[in-house]
């Protein structure tokens, strides 16, 4: 049974608790078992005692009644002074009188040399030496019983008992007697008895057998059969020579030298014990599985569960991993953003101060293309690292899809087919819908370069989901919520377990050096990271991969088309306030401000700032501040100046702001977010458009 236990998914812990709760009930059912077969053992010990003495107090109740007809007999004939003649008349006397003895069948009598006398019918008298005690022996109040006998007539047994009659001489003594059936000696067994089990027989003091029998075949002689019975208890479960344990009670009737034996057998006499200890074995076998089924399923549950922890914490360690390397990312991008903004902003200036058409402009327009370069790249990372200043509007998501098929439909190699299924028709999103194309291009992409070896299908496919319980996807956490699902699979070679751990890190990837940067799946991930997302991805070596992107479904209705922006004009001396603790950049920005037209007053620290601004709020028509800056940065300091100087247009200029840099402006109160680097046209377009916007009387 131990073999079963031996199970290395459960915990042992778990296998010693149900072990020990089992052997616990199959004690408790044991000891009550115990219990009530000593009540049912008990209970047939009172029935069978019961019985026996009902039986034997009936055996005694009818030998006495033919011994006191016997006795009168003797009396009648002791007053007579002499034993009847053998006649007709005496036939007739002994006939009625055995009517009058409702167990007798037959009397006779017999003179002092035994000598029939007499008889009431012509029964065969029973050999007189069969009588014990012997006839010769017989005390005057005494009885005597014969061995059995076979009625020739009637081929039925008899027993016969014997009273003395002692007359004045010789000749006037005798006996009387009285046959009787055997079988009347078991009174109302036949009736009484409580199964077929049950057996019982009539034995004389010296181990004559007179009616009935415990065994099919007796083995003892009558001698042993006497000695055993005289020390027998009354009471006892004794094993007979053919192999059956019996319940055995032992009743003596002294008074007519004979012994009463009633048996049951026991194992019938403890058959409903047996039936109830059989149910109660199979009740705790069944416990038994049903403990062991039970610790499997916990087990199991468990290794769900531990499944589950193990996954939740490689989600989190990924996820922990990806924010480190975003925020890693973020700060790199920040500083060569800066470094980018001083290149681009003083190559400008050098370009405008460069002859027309010479090799110095050339040269500087070679230097900028490099920095605009640079700055794609630096906005790939931001995306990732969610840094980026995007601009949050709602939008349907069907035209995207589509736009990106379109593009795909063009390049796609010999052997692909593109497979779209969109079931959520104008289904819409809040977020950026460029970051959408971006994350949805990269996805196909990554797909088609997957199947270029064999082909494949390329699929797209759309539906919504509710999410009615937070789950653990592979690379996210999926909150409750409505979500728009996103499906892009393939089938190609399928990605393997070490390459999925790092699937969304900057920078990694399987195709080599020249085949790309590593960073369309981390763009992928800050993307749908933006929009308030998750990412499922699933995949088997061999048969493909499937990218799953939930979306937040939005209920707003889609915005407007901007309006297209307006001329740019320069700046008619309005005195802007400029913030940033970089002073190499803060005497750039000065000089492209002066440049366009304006008067910009820069401060390095931003307590200063707040401090002039505080002082006079209505000195200058904007203000132009970076994000990341010592002590305060730029979205707590507009919303620090919002107390005092609710309308002044604020332009927000990052590097890197941190996650959902454009939804923490806008809920700061900042008018308008720009990403560094900026070219000076779009610092130009920007101010032109913050101004002409602003209150009456600011610009």
């Amino acid at each position: 049974m131990l073999s079963i236990f031996k199970d290395r998914t459960s915990p042992p812990r778990l296998w010693l608790i149900a072990l020990a709760l089992w052997f616990a009930v199959t004690a408790i059912s044991a000891i009550a078992l115990w219990h009530l077969r000593e009540n049912a053992f008990a209970s047939q010990w009172r029935e069978t005692n019961l019985l026996s003495l009902a039986l034997a107090d009936g055996m005694d109740h009818g030998l006495h009644g033919v011994e006191q007809g016997l006795s009168a007999m003797r009396e009648e004939f002791r007053d007579n002074g002499f034993l009847p003649l053998s006649s007709p008349a005496t036939e007739q006397i002994l006939s009625r009188r055995t009517k009058l003895m409702p167990l007798a069948r037959t009397l006779w009598l017999v003179d002092h040399q035994g000598q029939l006398v007499s008889a009431s019918d012509k029964t065969a008298l029973p050999d007189l030496s069969s009588f014990y005690p012997p006839l010769d022996k017989l005390a005057d109040d005494a009885t005597a019983i014969s061995r059995p006998f076979t009625d020739v007539r009637t081929k039925e047994s008899l027993v016969a008992m014997a009273v003395s009659v002692r007359g004045a001489t010789d000749n006037s003594s005798g006996w009387v007697l009285a046959g009787f059936p055997a079988t009347a000696l078991f009174g109302a067994f036949s009736v009484a008895s409580p199964g077929q089990d049950a057996r019982m027989a009539v034995f004389r003091d010296d181990g004559v057998r007179l009616v009935g029998r415990i065994i099919d075949t007796p083995t003892l002689d009558e001698a042993t059969v006497a000695q055993l019975l005289a020390n027998r208890p009354s009471m006892e479960v004794h094993k007979f020579r053919d192999g059956s344990k019996r319940l055995m009670n032992l009743r003596s009737l002294p008074r007519y030298g004979l012994k009463l034996i009633l048996t049951r057998d026991l194992e019938v006499a403890l058959k409903p014990w047996r039936e109830t200890a059989q149910i109660a074995g199979a009740g705790i076998i069944l416990l038994l599985l049903i403990l062991i089924i039970s610790v499997r399923l916990v087990a199991r549950a468990d290794q769900r569960n531990a499944a589950a922890q193990h996954a939740l914490q490689t989600q989190l360690s990924r996820a922990s991993q990806l924010e480190s390397l975003g925020t890693l990312a973020g700060a790199v991008a920040h500083d060569f953003n800066n470094v980018l903004a001083a290149i681009i902003g003083f190559g400008e200036m050098a370009q405008d101060a460069a002859p027309k058409d010479s090799r110095q402009q050339q040269h500087l327009d070679r230097v900028l293309q490099a920095a605009v370069r640079g700055k794609q790249l630096i906005e790939r990372i931001l995306t990732f690292s969610r840094g980026g200043a995007h601009h949050m509007v709602v939008f349907e998501l069907e035209p995207i899809i589509d736009e990106v098929l379109t593009l795909l439909a063009a390049s796609l190699r010999h052997g692909i087919v593109l497979e779209r299924r969109i079931e959520t028709p104008r289904a819409r999103l809040r977020g950026d819908p460029t970051q959408a194309f971006e994350a949805i291009m990269n996805l196909c992409t990554n797909a088609m370069q997957a199947m270029s070896d064999g082909g494949g299908v390329l699929r797209v496919h759309t539906k919504r989901v509710l999410a009615a319980t937070p789950c653990v996807l592979s690379h996210s956490q999926l909150a409750v919520g409505n979500y728009l699902l996103l499906t892009v699979s393939d089938e190609g070679a399928g990605i393997r377990p070490e390459v999925m751990e790092r699937l969304f890190q900057p920078f990694f990837t399987t195709r080599g050096a020249l085949s790309g940067t590593g960073l369309g799946l981390a763009v992928v991930h800050g993307v749908v990271a933006e929009f308030g997302g998750a990412i499922d991805v699933q995949s088997t070596p061999g048969k493909g991969s499937r990218f799953m992107l939930y979306f937040p479904e939005c209920t707003d209705a889609v915005e407007t088309a901007e309006a297209p922006p307006k001329e740019t004009s320069d700046g008619t001396g309005q005195s802007l306030m400029v913030v940033d603790d970089d002073p190499a950049l803060l005497s750039l920005a000065e000089e492209i401000l002066k440049g366009l037209g304006y008067e910009p007053v820069g401060y390095s620290d931003p307590a200063v700032a707040m401090a002039v601004l505080r002082a006079n709020p209505q000195r200058f028509a904007a203000l132009i501040t970076d994000e990341v800056m010592p002590g305060l940065c730029g979205t707590k300091f507009t919303e620090a100046l919002r107390k005092f100087a609710p309308e002044l247009p604020v332009l927000l200029i990052s590097g890197y702001g941190g996650a959902c840099l454009t939804t923490r402006a806008t809920a700061a109160g900042v008018t308008r977010v720009l990403a560094k680097p900026l070219r000076r046209a779009d610092l130009a377009q920007a101010l032109s458009e913050l101004l002409a916007s602003a209150p009456t009387g600011k610009a």
